[in-house]
């Protein structure tokens, strides 16, 4: 690990003063999408959706050699027009299989939509880290939620977590901007969220052009 890893990310986060109120955010393991569906109008704007090379944490929680190049897919997603998390999404260039065409078809949809309505999906392990300028994903993040200012906060929370389908399996990163406790007010999750979140189901749409789609051979002949 690099010393921009020192501080792990940790399967159990304890309630301190400081992360009380984004402790339901962290901990909760039901649909993201849902939960900010819930408390406002929801959209997705995709950032990033290419090969890249996964960062050396990333790299190690997915097995991969380091310098082994992935698909990243990168969106912010806003609740009544204020971005308030920003998602990055690893995927293994190998092996390839459903996942790989699922991704490709997404756009400016949320990866939850399908995550969440397919019971083929199997969640890993969620952790939590708070991450600071010594992590890789703490720059692009400040940028997505327009915190890069001169009051850009010293440190953001995150969690992370394993979906598995089948062979293949996606890392999936979000980082939390403050503003999103502002939104809280708004009460619990409700059912008629989770269906909505559910319905949108990109597994059976049909697939706009992309990056991805036009290089699956690059992929696979280059790694």
């Amino acid at each position: 690990m690099s010393v921009a890893d020192s501080q792990q990310w940790r399967s159990r986060v304890l309630r301190t003063a400081d992360n009380l109120s984004f402790l339901p955010w962290l901990r909760d393991r039901g649909s993201l999408t849902a939960r900010i569906q819930a408390r406002g109008r929801f959209a997705v704007q995709l950032l990033r959706q290419d090969l890249g090379r996964p960062t050396g944490d990333e790299a190690v929680a997915l097995g991969l050699e380091r310098g082994a190049h992935a698909w990243i897919r990168e969106v912010a997603l806003s609740c009544d027009d204020r971005i308030v998390v920003f998602a990055h999404t690893v995927l293994p260039c190998r092996p390839r299989g459903p996942l790989t065409r699922w991704l490709a078809r997404l756009g400016n949809r949320s990866l939850g939509a399908l995550l969440f309505a397919d019971a083929g999906f199997v969640r890993g392990p969620m952790n939590v880290k708070r991450i600071d300028r010594r992590d890789e994903l703490f720059a692009p993040a400040l940028a997505a939620l327009h915190l890069d200012g001169q009051d850009a906060p010293d440190t953001l929370w995150a969690r992370r977590s394993h979906f598995g389908f089948g062979a293949q399996s996606v890392l999936v990163t979000e980082v939390f901007s403050p503003t999103l406790l502002e939104f809280d007010a708004a009460g619990p999750v409700s059912a008629a969220s989770t269906v909505r979140s559910a319905a949108a189901d990109p597994c059976r749409s049909e697939p706009p052009h992309n990056a991805i789609a036009g290089k699956e051979n690059q992929c696979a002949s280059r790694f």
